[in-house]
């Protein structure tokens, strides 16, 4: 351990972790390629969960919660619609052209974890959504190029908040943040999309984060529905979520969850 709980692996340990990365990278592509106008979520939840089990690993988010008194997550992936920011429950929702849906997977090999999400379009969609969805997924990778060796969390989140100012007014979500990710799926440190007063924990080689940005076509604020699980944005704006699980090294970062 590192600082105040940080977990810092070694080089085969982080080495072990790709295997679970590699089965997320693996059906999110394969969920993302379902993705198509007239599917319901179940089904692409149905598809990871066969994914997950023929790779011989498990999900990190199905009964995720349940032993801290609130219903477990029903699903191995969070399946998010439009306006739904994060931990989307899978079930009858059909997709129709125009929607996005952000995929959140997860999966646990020999003890690692791995985590990502990407935000996929059904059919066609309006321009300034193609570009949420861009804008995102462009800051996710400013964001990991700022994980290196002697920087702190706070750069991360400095790189992450500049890129996406840099490229219009776009809202950041600021109430839900990356992690650090190892042996369990949420571990120290936070990981802001915006920066705080504080600089945040140094990086030092070792290190693993899920680094995820959410952004939306409107205002940043959030509420969570009745299912106690599903966020959404407050003004019915549609939203963004891009993620993956990246080890601090002795130079770049290398991310876990990409399937290059």
């Amino acid at each position: 351990m590192f600082g105040r709980g940080v977990e810092v692996k070694t080089p085969e340990q982080i080495e072990a972790m790709r295997a679970a990365g590699s089965v997320v990278a693996r059906t999110l592509q394969v969920v993302g390629d379902a993705v198509a106008p007239g599917v319901s979520t179940a089904e692409l939840d149905a598809l990871a969960h066969d994914t997950i089990r023929a790779e011989g690993a498990t999900s990190n988010f199905l009964g995720y919660g349940a032993e801290s008194g609130v219903p477990g997550f029903p699903g191995v992936i969070c399946t998010s619609v439009n306006d739904e920011v994060v931990h989307g429950i899978p079930g009858r929702r059909i997709l129709r052209e125009g929607d996005v849906i952000s995929i959140d997977c997860g999966a646990i090999v020999a003890g690692w974890h791995g985590d990502a999400a990407v935000t996929v379009p059904v059919g066609e969609v309006p321009d300034e959504v193609r570009e949420l969805l861009r804008v995102t997924e462009d800051a996710l990778w400013s964001g990991i190029a700022a994980a290196l060796p002697g920087a702190h969390v706070g750069d991360i989140s400095q790189a992450v908040q500049d890129h996406v100012r840099s490229q219009g007014a776009w809202g950041i979500v600021e109430g839900y943040t990356g992690h650090g990710i190892g042996t369990a799926m949420h571990m120290p440190p936070d990981v802001p999309n915006v920066v705080g007063r504080r600089r945040g924990p140094r990086l030092v080689p070792g290190m693993a984060l899920a680094i995820e940005p959410m952004l939306t076509l409107g205002s940043p604020a959030t509420r969570v529905l009745a299912d106690a699980w599903t966020v959404v944005t407050a003004d019915g704006s549609c939203s963004a979520h891009f993620e993956h699980s990246i080890a601090v090294t002795d130079g770049e970062p290398v991310v876990l969850t990409a399937l290059d």
